[in-house]
């Protein structure tokens, strides 16, 4: 019966999800599976109708619902309130501050287009993302310690804005709250480590203009 078997890639379109989170969801044990003689996966459709009635598998329209939820706690705790607690945060001038609290929107649009993206511009995205805050970072006199400490606020505050979206959405699947936490991590990880390479290919520029102008006034 082979109008009962779907590939990996329908099953993608079916649940709206990355070909790779099938994948591994597949390889986990979460999804029902089958193995081809060849070793392709291959689901089986009545097995997958039931999944999915089980799990209650987010619609599109629930997830935009969930992004704007998101997008309007974060702006509430990207206050001035809650900045002006964070050390680094008291050691920037105003256009510093300004600047931070436009990366902070920044990091949060971020995630909701790296949900649409393959896994390759996502991580574009994410390191266009870690350039600004380690550039902001360097304009403003933050060492690489405080830039990694302001970016961590701005991510905890994407944390938060996350999960009070999932929990306003009332979210039960286990699947889908998984599915977040690996997105989340996979995308700030990729930041937190531009930020740090960032810094550090800074201070090796420094360090040969430094040589090279002491090798010049040697002369």
């Amino acid at each position: 019966m082979p109008g009962n078997w779907l590939t990996l890639t329908e099953v993608s379109e079916i649940l709206g999800i990355h070909p790779s989170t099938v994948r591994n969801w597949a390889d986990q044990g979460v999804l029902p599976v089958h193995r081809t003689q060849g070793g392709h996966r291959r689901f089986k459709r009545t097995e997958m109708e039931l999944w999915m009635q089980a799990q209650r598998v987010t619609h599109p329209e629930e997830s935009e619902g969930l992004i704007q939820n998101a997008l309007g706690y974060a702006r509430i705790q990207i206050s001035e309130a809650h900045l002006e607690k964070q050390r680094w945060y008291q050691k920037i001038d105003s256009a510093g501050r300004a600047s931070y609290r436009k990366s902070g929107r920044m990091l949060v649009q971020g995630l909701v287009k790296s949900q649409v993206l393959d896994d390759k511009a996502a991580a574009a995205e994410a390191r266009v993302i870690g350039v600004d805050y380690a550039s902001n970072g360097r304009r403003f006199g933050l060492t690489v310690l405080e830039a990694v400490q302001a970016f961590l606020f701005f991510r905890d505050v994407l944390q938060e804005a996350a999960y009070h979206a999932y929990e306003s959405a009332a979210i039960q699947s286990p699947y889908a709250w998984g599915d977040m936490f690996r997105n989340l991590n996979s995308y700030t990880d990729r930041i937190l480590v531009t930020i740090i390479e960032t810094y550090q290919a800074y201070e090796r520029n420094e360090m040969k203009e430094q040589l090279n102008g002491n090798s010049v006034g040697s002369k």
